[in-house]
């Protein structure tokens, strides 16, 4: 047995403990190891890595296809394919292909942005990762239309014109569309698309190059791009283009300000100085995207379920957490996670990743997938058609689920789970794997020397302790299996069962990566145990509010909910458009308002919390959607009482948290929490209340 020593917990270091440190302390390999990161040594030369100059990568994205997830998370891509996603086509106008500027080959029509190009990146991976042959053939259509639109100077997709400038935002999407067609296609064109528009890119005049405010906040999706056709090509013009693009876009780089306060730039953008740093080696690009995270938590954050309080723009004065943030920014912070774990490959984005995977993002649609709301918070006790500004951001009907509406998140919540799922395994430097995000999954990769692998991953997290991964095909390859510690446990125990029944067993602290390097057979099992406990997290900014948490889950009040349906073609934004054969009695929209109180404080024990409440296990499931109110695995029983002053305000939201603590003389009494990521309406950040009792 190998025990890791982790000072954070002065935990005890045993005999075993000791000898692996002297072994790794002389640069010796071990068959079980607990590491920080991965050794960047070495570079993978089973899938494209970092080329130099970039900074080596610390993991690798598989090519689209690599993986079939299962579980809960198969669940929610087949509600995404029939739900709106998959039928989005057929209700959005800016989808509707009839003069449709993506489908032209010169750019022509009267419309095409940003609409396409966001609901084709979640569709085209959507249709991989199920092998749909429908969405597939559907995919191509786009896919081929883009190809066949670049012009003779290598620009392509539809002709936007702002102040004199091409319009590049939308690009940048398809870019990221193109790239998982390649990955699953190996189609060589897009390799000289994206050459010639990448050359076309680099002569253009500094003074037409990325000037509009969406495209120039967002520079770093452009950024990734040139780096992803780098490592293929090798061609050096990139990386001058590299910085060219570093020194036009919005500086993320100020050490107490942001360029701007939109949510989504902020969630989607944070990340473009770590991928810069890729190229530049300067720490201080690394540790701006770290200081930017931090910022807009620490000024609109101090809420539970891993966002901020910005609606749509984030005010001062405007933190608590019945602010919400728009769906938009929920999926693109996923995938900022997901690229930052590969950037740095710092543990932290992969925890981070799950808490709004698990907590925020699950809640902003309906459980079926058909309909989504426009502004999620982690207080909200109403979700209704009416205008809630000032008190949110936004004006007009921003808070209804509803199909019709919502024209950006519309198509570009489609990336969501999508992206989740295809992130779920990594290659490593050592032409290894890592299981990043838990999930059951199958995954069939190249590993060792060439070899092709298949491993299944069985678990019920993040309802489960226990994760089972089972080696289904393997030649007697030896490579390297990394296993992630999440922050929130104390102690992993990964126990490795050969064929011949012999078993090692390795212990790991917090934010550790487990490594096995050993011959797998086919048979052989590791099972990962995942201690969960309780805690309580407390928010002093706003009230000394609390969350609590239960492993990577946050919970909040059971409020039952009643669903009004409302036709959504009367209920959808300003904005909004819709192609005259929608039928809205198939898609309609949908209030939620509240059946039973909601103001409750928590009553429990500040000093050690976890006696004050209870796990209550359910069985699990059988349609595998465990992020509903009505089928949630788990509950936890607590203690609360009511706060007859924390009311429904004039705007139509709940009224600011009260501090705490919170006198009342309303009777302490049973309650129940369930799982944030089921609660269409929630309080998650309670005020602690003092009864009088």
């Amino acid at each position: 047995m190998i025990n890791d020593s982790n000072m954070k917990y002065n935990w005890p270091i045993s005999m075993w403990g000791m000898l692996f440190l002297l072994v790794a302390g002389c640069g010796v390999k071990t068959p079980y190891e607990v590491v920080d990161r991965p050794d960047t040594d070495k570079s993978n030369t089973l899938y494209v890595s970092n080329r130099t100059p970039l900074a080596p990568s610390q993991f690798v994205k598989l090519p689209a296809g690599s993986i079939q997830p299962g579980g809960w998370v198969k669940k929610m891509l087949e509600r995404q394919r029939d739900g709106l996603c998959g039928h989005l086509g057929e209700i959005s106008a800016w989808l509707d292909k009839e003069n449709n500027a993506w489908l032209s080959k010169d750019g022509t029509g009267d419309h095409g942005w940003e609409e396409v190009p966001y609901w084709l990146k979640g569709y085209g991976d959507l249709a991989c990762l199920l092998n749909d042959e429908a969405m597939i053939r559907e995919t191509k259509t786009w896919i081929e239309a883009v190809l066949n639109s670049q012009r003779e100077d290598g620009y392509f997709g539809p002709r936007i014109q702002k102040n004199g400038c091409p319009d590049l935002w939308g690009n940048m999407i398809m870019l990221w569309c193109l790239q998982s067609y390649y990955e699953y296609s190996n189609d060589r064109r897009v390799i000289s698309f994206m050459t010639r528009y990448f050359r076309w890119q680099l002569q253009l005049d500094e003074s037409l190059f990325l000037k509009d405010y969406w495209e120039k906040s967002r520079g770093g999706d452009n950024l990734y791009s040139v780096y992803w056709l780098y490592n293929l090509t090798g061609d050096t013009f990139l990386l001058e283009l590299g910085e060219k693009i570093h020194r036009n876009t919005a500086n993320w780089m100020q050490p107490d300000n942001l360029p701007n306060w939109h949510n989504v730039n902020i969630a989607q953008s944070f990340r473009e100085p770590a991928t810069y740093y890729l190229q530049s080696h300067d720490s201080a690009h690394l540790q701006a995207t770290y200081n930017n995270f931090h910022l807009i938590r620490r000024l609109y954050g101090q809420v539970p379920g891993g966002m901020f309080g910005a609606d749509e723009n984030a005010r001062k004065g405007y933190h608590d957490p019945r602010q919400g943030v728009e769906t938009c920014g929920m999926v693109e912070q996923m995938s900022s996670d997901q690229i930052l774990l590969r950037i740095t490959g710092d543990p932290f984005w992969a925890d981070h990743c799950e808490n709004v995977a698990f907590n925020t993002w699950p809640a902003s649609m309906m459980p079926d997938l058909r309909s989504l709301r426009y502004i999620t918070s982690p207080n909200m006790v109403l979700s209704d058609d009416k205008n809630h500004h000032p008190g949110i951001n936004n004006s007009g009907p921003f808070l209804i689920m509803n199909p019709f509406s919502s024209r950006c998140c519309q198509h570009n919540h489609t990336q969501g789970w999508p992206y989740y799922a295809g992130n779920l395994w990594l290659a490593t430097p050592d032409n290894g794997l890592l299981a990043a995000l838990y999930a059951e999954s199958t995954v069939n990769a190249r590993v060792g020397e060439g070899e092709t692998v298949r491993l299944e991953q069985t678990t019920h997290y993040p309802f489960d302790e226990t994760v089972r991964i089972t080696v289904r095909e393997s030649g007697q390859t030896a490579f390297p299996l990394y296993l992630r510690v999440p922050a929130w446990c104390r102690e992993a125990v990964a126990t490795v069962t050969d064929i011949k029944g012999k078993k090692t067993t390795v212990r790991a602290g917090a934010s550790r990566y487990i490594r096995i390097h050993r011959r797998w057979s086919a048979g052989d099992v590791v099972e990962l145990s995942l201690p969960m406990h309780l805690f309580v997290d407390t928010w002093p900014q706003n009230g000394h509010s609390v969350s609590v948490n239960y492993g990577p889950l946050t919970f909040s009040l059971r409020i039952e909910e009643t669903y009004i349906k409302k036709n959504s073609l009367q209920t959808a934004i300003s904005d909004s458009k819709w192609q005259k054969t929608a039928d809205p009695s198939r898609w309609p929209s949908y209030e939620i308002h509240p059946a039973s109180p909601w103001n409750y404080g928590l009553s429990f024990a500040t000093a050690h919390p976890e006696t004050s409440f209870e796990l209550v296990r359910k069985n699990w499931p059988a349609d595998d959607a465990p992020f509903t109110a009505a089928s949630v695995p788990w509950m936890l029983k607590a203690r609360g009482a009511r706060i007859p002053e924390w009311t429904i305000d004039e705007y139509g939201l709940c009224a600011f948290v009260p501090q705490s603590p919170v006198a009342t003389a309303e009777p302490v009494e049973d309650i129940m929490l369930l799982p944030m990521g089921a609660a269409r309406l929630r309080i998650s950040a309670f005020p602690v209340v003092k009864s009088g009792e």
